[in-house]
């Protein structure tokens, strides 16, 4: 905690943009989920994994959970240009069956160091940053594959300015 705050004073007096970011610790619960895991072109592809992860499931009528939690898990060690592995997840409740590429599974809870951003992508590696300060500050140290849960996805308003992306990286002492 000390070290957190000395970091913090230390950064109050500079031009610091991760000052912008309200960087959390929390727990994110253990959820059952349907997922769909592979490799995109790009990051502006995604759209594409979730299109697959309801069509394959549609007949099964799957029932999300409240939260839903719509989750990317990003596999690449940092920023990729193109073939990215990832996961894309939502909390469901009840049983259903694996499909060809769909994958219904039991994922634990997890501490994660955690930042909200709102309106657009193009904050995210700003967001990012100070949540690695944030991490380093503290004396915790990345215990996983970062992901985002997006609150409001382009899927569910086309407006950029009202999306709201929480950008989540696991942690450990």
């Amino acid at each position: 905690r000390l070290a957190i705050l000395e970091n913090t004073i230390e950064r109050l007096g500079k031009d610091d943009n991760s000052m912008k970011y309200d960087v959390t610790l929390k727990e994110i619960p253990a959820m059952q989920v349907m997922s769909l895991r592979d490799t995109m072109p790009s990051y502006d592809r995604e759209g594409d994994l979730w299109q697959r992860l309801y069509g394959e499931t549609a007949g099964q009528h799957v029932q999300m959970a409240s939260p839903a939690y719509a989750i990317a898990v990003f596999f690449d060690e940092g920023f990729k240009e193109s073939d990215v592995d990832v996961e894309i997840r939502t909390a469901v409740t009840g049983s259903y069956h694996d499909t060809e590429h769909v994958r219904f599974k039991e994922v634990p809870a997890v501490k994660v160091a955690s930042c909200v951003i709102r309106g657009s992508y193009a904050s995210v590696s700003d967001a990012c940053a100070a949540i690695g300060e944030w991490i380093d500050a503290g004396g915790w140290r990345i215990s996983g594959p970062m992901f985002n849960i997006y609150h409001v996805s382009p899927a569910m308003d086309p407006n950029p300015e009202n999306w709201v992306t929480e950008i989540c990286f696991p942690v450990e002492k």
